[in-house]
This record gives C-alpha cells, sequence and structure tokens, in this order.
C-alpha cells in the first residue's frame, strides 16, 4: 500500500512542482553551511512519521538546511536511524515473526539492543499518528532504515551533498543496559560517517558527553554538538551527573548557571552547543520563571567560538526570542514553518528539492 502511495504521489507532485511559480529552479550550491541552519527534527515528525524515509524526504522538499536524526545499534550491530531505545506501540507495529516460533517476537515492547536488524525490519511504523502531532502523514509499511540506507536515499535526491546531517548517539549513560556502549556507538558511527560521501557535512551530538569526548579523540576532524537539558544538568546535591563525562557544572566559574554550561560545553572541546530552547526553570521566589537557553549562554558559546542551536523549537515566538538572542539556528519539528519565518526575517534559507525528484527516489528506495 506505502509503495503504491509513492508512485502516485510521484506522478501527482509533478505536476504540483511545476504550476508553483514560487518553487522556482533547484540551483546546486557547494554546501548548506551558509544558510540559517533549520534543522529538521527526526525528519520533521511534526508533519511526517518520524525517522522513516519519508519523513527525511519531506525535510528534503520542505527546505531543511540540516536533517537531524538519531541512532540506535541493534544485537547484531547494525546502525539504525530510530529515536526512542525501546520499541514504543504508540509508533510500531508488529507484523510476523522474522522465524517461525521467534521467542522474542513479538518485538514491540523491546529494546532495540535486544533485537537483530531482520527482526526490526519487520515493524511497521509508518501507520500511527501520534496524537501530539495530528498533522503527520502516515506511511502504512514504513520500515526503521539503517544509517546507510538513509544516506543511499537522500544521496540519490542531493547529487551534489549539499545537505547536513545532525546524527546522535542514542545512548543512556544512566541505564547503559538499556542500549549499547560508547565503543560500540563512536566506532560503528565512525564507520559509517568516514565511507559516506556526507562525511565533512556531518555534526556528531549526544546528551552523552563521554561519546563527544570519545569521538573527538578518535576523529578530531568531526564537528561535534553538546545536547543539554534539565534532566543531564541538574542532579540531587553532590552527585555528578553520569551524561557530562565526569564534569560537575559547578566547578566551573559562571557566575551563572547558563554560562557555566557553555564553559562545560568548551571543555570537552564541543564545537556546537546545543541545549533545550523551550524548558522554563521554575522560580522559588516571586520572579518570572527562566528559559534554561538564555542570553547569556549563548553570548558566553560565541565567546568561546561555539555555535548555539537550541531544540526543539515549534513556535515562532520562541524562535524569534532565540534568533534575536544570537542562536545560530533552530531545531524543530515544522521545518517548513521554521524555514517560512526565517526566509521573512531576510535570512537565507536553503532551497527546496524538487518534488518530483524527491519522490521518485523514495519510491525507488522503500522496494
Amino acid at each position: 500500500m506505502c509503495i503504491i502511495l509513492v508512485y502516485a504521489l510521484v506522478f501527482t507532485e509533478i505536476s504540483l512542482v511545476y504550476a508553483s511559480p514560487s518553487q522556482g529552479p533547484f540551483r546546486t550550491v557547494s554546501n548548506n553551511h551558509q544558510f540559517y541552519d533549520v534543522q529538521a527534527h527526526r525528519g520533521g515528525r511534526g508533519n511526517v512519521v518520524e525517522s522513516t524515509l519519508p519523513s527525511f524526504a519531506w525535510g528534503l522538499i520542505d527546505g531543511a538546511t540540516t536533517l537531524e536524526l538519531d541512532n540506535g545499534i541493534t544485537q547484531d550491530g547494525e546502525v539504525v536511524v530510530w529515536h526512542d531505545e525501546s520499541i514504543l506501540p504508540e509508533k510500531c507495529s508488529d507484523t510476523a515473526p522474522v522465524v517461525p516460533d521467534d521467542p522474542a517476537y513479538p518485538y514491540v515492547g523491546r529494546f532495540i539492543s535486544n533485537l537483530t536488524l531482520a527482526q526490526i525490519k519487520t515493524l511497521d511504523c509508518g501507520s500511527k499518528r501520534q496524537t501530539n502531532y495530528p498533522h503527520q502523514l502516515t506511511y502504512p509499511g514504513a520500515r526503521i532504515p539503517t544509517l546507510r540506507e538513509v544516506f543511499d536515499f537522500v544521496s540519490c535526491v542531493d547529487l551534489s551533498h549539499q545537505i547536513l546531517w545532525n546524527i546522535e548517539s542514542k545512548i543512556n549513560a544512566r541505564y547503559p543496559n538499556q542500549t549499547a556502549g560508547v565503543d560500540d556507538f563512536v566506532q560503528k558511527q565512525h564507520e559509517i560517517f568516514i565511507s559516506s560521501p556526507y562525511y565533512q557535512s556531518i555534526t556528531y551530538q549526544s546528551f552523552d558527553w563521554r561519546t563527544l569526548v570519545a569521538m573527538k579523540a578518535l576523529d578530531d576532524k568531526l564537528t561535534i554538538s553538546a545536547l543539554i537539558d534539565e534532566d543531564t544538568a541538574f542532579t540531587p546535591r553532590g552527585s555528578i551527573s553520569p551524561w557530562l563525562a565526569g564534569l560537575r557544572l559547578e566547578s566551573f566559574p559562571g557566575p551563572t548557571l547558563s554560562e557555566q554550561i557553555a564553559q562545560a560545553a568548551h571543555a570537552i572541546q564541543a564545537d556546537i552547543l546545543s541545549p533545550t530552547g523551550t524548558f522554563l526553570i521554575p522560580s522559588s521566589s516571586h520572579e518570572r520563571s527562566s528559559h534554561f537557553t538564555t542570553p547569556e549562554m549563548i553570548s558566553e558559546a560565541h565567546r568561546f567560538g561555539m555555535k548555539v542551536v537550541p531544540w526543539t523549537v515549534n513556535g515562532l515566538d520562541r524562535a524569534e526570542e532565540l534568533f534575536k538572542d544570537g542562536a545560530d539556528g533552530i531545531i524543530t519539528d515544522y521545518p517548513n514553518v521554521v524555514r517560512r519565518w526565517a526566509k521573512q526575517q531576510g535570512l537565507r534559507v536553503a532551497p527546496k528539492y524538487p518534488r518530483q525528484r524527491v519522490f521518485s527516489c523514495l519510491y525507488q528506495h522503500m522496494h
């Protein structure tokens, strides 16, 4: 059903593209670094079922500067593109066991690290629209792709390899038995990175700063991005966060927490600081709550030569605030909306890929 739908869309979208004067011809450029960094979170999960080939297809159509995605590692060592540590019933459905009487079946509910790629490939992760994202397009039958499959699909569309990538290691520092470990992530992801034509366009991000330190030690040419939020920054008094590679934020001079976070990211040689852009820190007084990401954090990061790219920002009021504070990009579930806003601000935005090319490649790669 999914393949038939894609096939029909190929021909439908050809006429729409050529009928739209706003689309314009697609022009090849050297890379997307020259544009304001609108990052399509999981391909743009506000618009399409997340982390599937169709979601990345629409990220290209919507003119994202960067495709943002997550990696897990299967029991047999394959790098897959999926956000969650386990297969959630809200997103995926079982279809059939990979072999008769498979004792691991049903696969829904199990950790990625406890399933083989063959088992994962039986799952339908394109049929369920998420309650929080009522505008999602569904693609029944869409499978969880490998990282190599995503690179191959996008290369089919992006012949000049100009799209940028922000790729996360989905490792659990607090509960290490739920995911593969630091060495597995770094070695297996890096092996794919260096064999890809996109090697120079990849940013490597993680909440687990141990993976960033390890990746930088392995390959100091790779751009790394330090993810952080209230769950990884704040710990019970006196304890060390398992997420920050042994660093204590309070050991940095600050003077504010925002500046300490930027200083800590600089200490691990991060090129980018990527904090939560929407979380409000509750106030213990009558003062208003304050945002986790502040102008002081952005200014301090810039002082060290780091960029700041907050996540996941879906409201334009907050996007505007962050831009005025100096944010270098926005990770969003709605890249089409944020790109439209950025264009209105007079910012240079990445080109949209022609729909007929995208859907033709999608049809080829979903067989």
